[in-house]
């Protein structure tokens, strides 16, 4: 339950229109729901200003749906992350409104307006073509939480002009989201480059010595570039969450 559908059950309530026990209905599951395979915290918008988000992975589809619905029934917008095509198909034919997002392999489903809350704007930054799959899933989630994002892709170090000639572009977000694999490089660059908050993102991209992001990993927590701060390999869903709360204070 959203803030604003609290406040207008409590208004209903206090002006005479919903009725006590119609109250304490649309509150018994609060702060959340066991549904046997799964504990719904159906509070969390309230205490953190965005609902809780579904990590597909490792679920079934119908796990996935059974969570899905309760979540619509009190009138969340929803974010499925980690959602393989194959189960996103069965997800989308039980509930027509949802979006299948391919190369985040996200699903959204919007029930509520989502209000454009942050003060600036989202930059986001890819390396390399490959890395953007990580990179458009930090663009959906900070989009969901009702940031404005630009997106700036494909501008790694192996040709750094590309990424030169945008310096107005970086100058002007108030956060920034650097998203890269192979040896990890761009998010010290772009530190040098800018005085706003940079959230590095090392992914698994790269050849054997890269180590599945590891090597890239290790590169951005040695940054020598001040304000760079890093998320776990491949976790655009925790940068894109970052900045959202960083671009709404």
């Amino acid at each position: 339950m959203e803030l604003g559908q609290l406040k207008r059950l409590l208004e209903g309530v206090k002006k005479g229109d919903v009725g006590i026990d119609e109250a304490l209905e649309s509150l018994k599951t609060l702060p959340f729901e066991d549904i046997g395979h799964a504990t719904i915290d159906h509070h969390r918008h309230l205490r953190l200003g965005f609902p809780e988000v579904i990590f597909g992975e490792g679920k079934s589809d119908g796990d996935i749906i059974a969570i899905v619905q309760r979540m619509i029934e009190k009138g969340e917008n929803i974010l499925v992350t980690r959602v393989e095509k194959k189960k996103a198909i069965n997800i989308k034919k039980a509930f027509p409104k949802a979006k299948y997002h391919p190369k985040p392999r996200a699903i959204t489903i919007i029930n509520q307006q989502i209000k454009k809350e942050g003060k600036g704007t989202i930059l986001i930054i890819s390396a390399g073509t490959s890395d953007i799959p990580i990179a458009d899933e930090a663009v959906l989630v900070a989009e969901m939480m009702g940031n404005r994002v630009d997106r700036l892709y494909d501008v790694g170090v192996a040709g750094i002009h590309r990424l030169v000639s945008q310096r107005e572009r970086l100058l002007q977000a108030s956060v920034l989201v650097v998203v890269a694999g192979m040896e990890g490089a761009l998010p010290s660059v772009v530190g040098g480059l800018v005085s706003k908050p940079i959230i590095a993102v090392p992914t698994s991209i790269g050849y054997g010595a890269n180590f599945g992001g590891v090597t890239a990993l290790l590169g951005m927590l040695n940054s020598c570039a001040p304000g760079v701060a890093v998320v776990n390999i491949d976790n655009g869903f925790g940068a894109g969450y970052i900045a959202g709360l960083i671009n709404k204070v």
